[in-house]
């Protein structure tokens, strides 16, 4: 059965508990709309984010070969990671400003971050999306090269989208990833 899980974004301190954001709630609804079944857990402690932390309540959720994943910036990497641990086959991962590194957050996020992306995601994955924007900071755009040359993958590059933060995209419509579900 077709379903879809968004993993969320990770804020850089625990001031705001709303992780749930930005493009994400508008998304889910319009895929429950389209009879897509769309989950949005809220990560453990997105801002100091522990992988086992994260994969013990990623895997109340089913996930099969026809599940559409998405991450947004550090939902990526726990995405990518927990992919290539399972050899989980997928119809679609969509990967949002994705993150694989970060310069400024200390040991528990180089812990996040630091793994082997496992280059046979893409022969379990149907098809892979990443979206960056022409304004993402270096580190990003950084990021992103390092996941498409692991996993390729096609690339968006939206206009003035930088993190894809609704302070970046000013909107939480987000028609080009409801397009690239959709198909």
């Amino acid at each position: 059965m077709k379903n879809c899980i968004i993993i969320h974004g990770c804020p850089s301190d625990n001031t705001d508990p709303s992780y749930n954001k930005h493009w994400i709630p508008r998304l889910k609804n319009e895929l429950i709309k389209n009879s897509i079944p769309t989950e949005t857990p809220l990560m453990p402690s997105p801002w100091q984010p522990v992988y086992e932390d994260y994969k013990k309540k990623f895997e109340k959720y089913p996930v099969n070969e026809d599940s559409i994943l998405i991450g947004h910036s550090c939902g990526c990497a726990f995405l990518v990671r927990w992919l290539g641990e399972t050899k989980q086959k997928i119809a679609k991962l969509i990967l949002v400003a994705p993150r694989k590194i970060n310069d400024e957050w200390g040991i528990i996020w180089e812990k996040f971050y630091t793994y082997l992306i496992d280059e046979s995601i893409k022969e379990r994955v149907k098809e892979i999306v990443m979206f960056t924007a022409n304004d993402e900071d270096p580190e990003g755009k950084e990021s992103l090269q390092i996941f498409h040359d692991a996993i390729w993958g096609k690339t968006i590059e939206l206009k003035q989208h930088g993190h894809y933060l609704l302070g970046d995209m000013g909107t939480e419509k987000f028609p080009e990833l409801l397009e690239v579900i959709m198909q």
